[in-house]
């Protein structure tokens, strides 16, 4: 992700439109190249010298703020560690300790007071039984910018060498086994595409609304709808994209996602999760996405952003239809491990409300052939849920139970419910919860299987 000071974009006749760089440009490229083989010559390296190397590093027609923009990429696919041969607050507490019984504070330090600081760092070496560069350089390990890199991409550093008052010795790295630092090779295409990607992510942090239109990939799209908690509305569409009555008439979807500027108050856990979505529509053939961005809060101003699939952006996200969140898969765990004869499974039926399609999260199926439908709402409003509800009993889907968490921007006393069927839920959702309501909602299905 990009920082806002990082963030490149134009705003004018009422539009807002990322500056995007041309992947096949040879001066982004030499640049990509050049920090890729920096960041791969300071693997082992502390944080802050990859960090001067980063902001002196100087390419011939490359903006500073996009050279700052592909290092933070690049940083986002390192691992950055403490490294020691003890524990840096031990270190420091038995240098401290034993300094103040040593060291008499005076304004001009002699040639004596340094051979003292020589003999309290020795003895300290000595208890802890590691070396005297060692014990100097582990004293402030654990400053950021003394990590080490310890991962860059696919490229780990099994050791880091030391190199303190002309004394150098390797270290074998302490904190995490190498095993952890699983990664990916990191080219310039790669590199390139995902910064045009991030400029556009930087733009939806402050969207009110996001409108998409998919022709194909439904079920990869709405899965990292889903994965990512979005509150959601989906309609069917003809292939010119005006909405149609039915999903009997549908050449694709439309769906509008509410922003995180329309919630009661900016959420930056929600802005992300926005921004975390869009790699998911390059998948598609044909994609189309509007959103209002939000420009002047105080002014309620709001600039337009349009993207479609002639921009070029491509996807590093999978392919693949079947994501879980956090949430889903702690429950399907817990379901696992419970002692109840409802199963839970995946959901992948389009429920058609008319007008508008529910893509729900579960089914609760039991032997005897009852069936009930969990949709888990992570984000919501007060208009949202209601909204939502409100469809749930137009279209008579009776055996539907929503899972609504409370760990938000506002609380089940800020809405006016009576649909008792609406589980509340804090951290997690717990298994009997929602059994219970699958007892009270649940209908006979046409066929036990479905």
């Amino acid at each position: 992700m990009l920082t806002a000071d990082l963030a490149r974009s134009r705003t004018s006749d009422g539009e807002v439109t990322p500056l995007f760089i041309d992947p096949d440009d040879a001066r982004y490229r030499e640049t990509a190249s050049e920090l890729i083989e920096l960041f791969e010559t300071h693997v082992g390296e502390p944080k802050a010298d990859l960090d001067t190397a980063v902001d002196q590093l100087t390419v011939a027609d490359t903006d500073y703020k996009i050279i700052q923009g592909l290092a933070k990429l690049l940083r986002d696919e390192c691992d950055f560690e403490t490294v020691a041969a003890a524990e840096p607050r031990e270190i420091r507490q038995r240098l401290f300790e034993r300094a103040n019984d040593a060291y008499p504070i005076v304004r001009q330090p002699t040639l004596g007071a340094d051979t003292r600081k020589l003999d309290i760092y020795t003895s300290v070496a000595d208890d802890l039984g590691i070396s005297l560069a060692e014990c100097h350089q582990g004293m402030y390990a654990d400053l950021d910018a003394n990590n080490r890199l310890v991962r860059f991409g696919d490229q780990v550093a099994e050791s880091v060498e030391l190199d303190t008052d002309g004394t150098t010795s390797m270290t074998q790295l302490t904190g995490q086994s190498e095993e952890t630092y699983t990664g990916k090779q990191l080219t310039v295409e790669w590199l390139l595409h995902r910064y045009n990607l991030a400029l556009a992510q930087a733009v939806l942090y402050d969207a009110t609304e996001l409108r998409i239109r998919v022709w194909d990939q439904f079920a990869t799209v709405f899965s990292y709808v889903k994965l990512f908690g979005l509150m959601h509305r989906i309609y069917p569409i003809d292939e010119h994209g005006k909405r149609v009555s039915s999903t009997d008439f549908a050449e694709g979807y439309e769906a509008i996602l509410d922003g995180p500027a329309s919630l009661f108050r900016q959420s930056r856990k929600y802005g992300i999760r926005m921004a975390n979505f869009l790699p998911a529509l390059p998948h598609c053939e044909r994609w189309e996405l509007t959103a209002e961005i939000l420009t002047d809060e105080s002014a309620n101003e709001t600039r337009e952003l349009t993207l479609d699939q002639t921009v070029g952006l491509q996807t590093h996200y999978s392919g693949g239809s079947q994501f879980d969140s956090d949430l889903e898969r702690t429950l399907a765990d817990k379901w696992n491990r419970s002692n109840t004869e409802w199963e839970l499974v995946r959901e992948d039926d389009v429920i058609d409300l008319g007008a508008e399609v529910l893509l729900p999260d579960f089914a609760l199926e039991h032997p005897d052939g009852r069936r009930a439908i969990l949709e888990i709402v992570g984000f919501w409003t007060p208009e949202y849920l209601d909204e939502k509800l409100s469809k749930i009993r137009q279209a008579d889907v009776d055996n539907l139970v929503p899972a609504v968490s409370e760990e938000l921007d506002c609380t089940s006393e800020d809405i006016d419910l009576e649909a008792e069927r609406v589980l509340w839920f804090k951290t997690g959702i717990h298994v009997y919860d929602v059994v219970e309501l699958a007892e009270a909602y649940a209908i006979q299905s046409l066929s036990a299987g479905h």
